[in-house]
């Protein structure tokens, strides 16, 4: 840790995605990082406990935490969020989507910190206005779920603050998946689910669609790897960084600052998600086909795929990670070592 260091902030630090951020960091030399989490969960504690970093700090706390002891912030990648699409209490995707993420805000504006956030694709519903990060659309979007509308409510918020941090980003999480997510349950993603599933019954089920427009196992996502997430965030941070120093063409200035989607830009089917999972395990694919919870039917989306002309033009160019090598990597590498 440095004499004087400057840190930078990961929330979520013990979830999915914000697990990687870190152990990403880590990769990449960072050691001075505060954890920011929920840590009293145990189902989590191998995705943080052999992490480097300088603090742990409960989530709750995090406000009060910083105004004590008054740390110096580079960043704050705040990932930290109820993301569970079934949980249909409102007040509770409120509290932890909306409100905590306005103090954020309003703390890194307030001593002009970086903010770079997760929004979600969840935000666009059924996709009746498309997939693409324009602002002006945020107000007409009707997302599916309490999880979606929180989203959405919070990005409305952000989009019409006069009072800003120097440099913020919202980003828009298509379907992400990869390695830390075991912890999610229902949540986790499909290629978690289809090799649990391969490993126990030999076979996968699918939803069936119950939309003549879609045949079974055809409903399409944008399907990104958690090792693109990360690389993009971390590539918006530094830009982010280098922006506060220096007004040198293609870093980031605040005419950038806004919504960014972050998915691939390649919608994909289910079916193609589940053969890739079979191939990483060297089996012949097997499918059967279910109906879909009713719970859910009338809030699935059966087609996703994001616009990322926008991250693209603000300078990221490095490509995103096939549906195949990214499946592959991960049951390869990850699920099937855990076996």
């Amino acid at each position: 840790m440095s004499e004087n260091p400057s840190y930078i902030i990961v929330t979520g630090a013990a979830g999915f995605i914000g697990s990687r951020m870190v152990r990403y960091l880590n990769e990449l030399g960072y050691r001075d990082l505060i954890l920011v989490d929920d840590f009293g969960i145990e189902a989590k504690r191998k995705n943080w406990e052999k992490t480097a970093y300088a603090h742990i700090v409960e989530r709750y706390n995090l406000i009060d935490w910083l105004e004590l002891h008054q740390p110096k912030i580079e960043c704050i990648i705040h990932l930290g969020a109820r993301t569970d699409t079934t949980e249909f209490d409102y007040s509770i995707h409120e509290t932890l989507n909306v409100e905590y993420s306005k103090a954020v805000w309003k703390y890194c504006t307030l001593h002009q910190i970086p903010l770079i956030y997760a929004s979600s694709a969840a935000t666009y519903g059924d996709g009746a206005f498309g997939y693409n990060d324009d602002h002006e659309v945020v107000s007409k979007l009707q997302p599916l779920n309490p999880y979606g509308i929180s989203k959405n409510e919070f990005d409305k918020w952000a989009l019409a603050q006069n009072e800003h941090p120097p440099f913020w980003a919202g980003l828009k999480f298509f379907n992400v998946y990869g390695p830390d997510e075991y912890h999610k349950g229902r949540m986790a993603s499909v290629i978690w689910h289809a090799f649990n599933q391969i490993q126990k019954e030999g076979y996968v089920k699918l939803f069936k669609s119950h939309r003549p427009d879609f045949k079974d196992g055809e409903q399409l996502r944008d399907f990104i790897y958690v090792k693109d997430v990360v690389s993009v965030i971390e590539w918006i941070r530094k830009s982010m960084s280098k922006g506060l120093l220096s007004e040198d063409h293609g870093l980031w200035t605040m005419d950038q600052n806004g919504l960014y989607n972050l998915g691939t830009g390649q919608a994909r089917t289910f079916i193609d998600l589940v053969k890739a999972t079979f191939a990483g395990l060297d089996k012949e694919p097997a499918i059967h086909f279910i109906d879909m919870p009713e719970d859910i039917r009338d809030k699935y989306q059966y087609f996703t795929e994001a616009n990322m002309q926008k991250l693209r033009n603000a300078g990221y160019t490095i490509p995103f990670t096939s549906l195949e090598t990214g499946v592959t990597d991960y049951v390869r590498n990850y699920l099937r070592t855990l076996g």
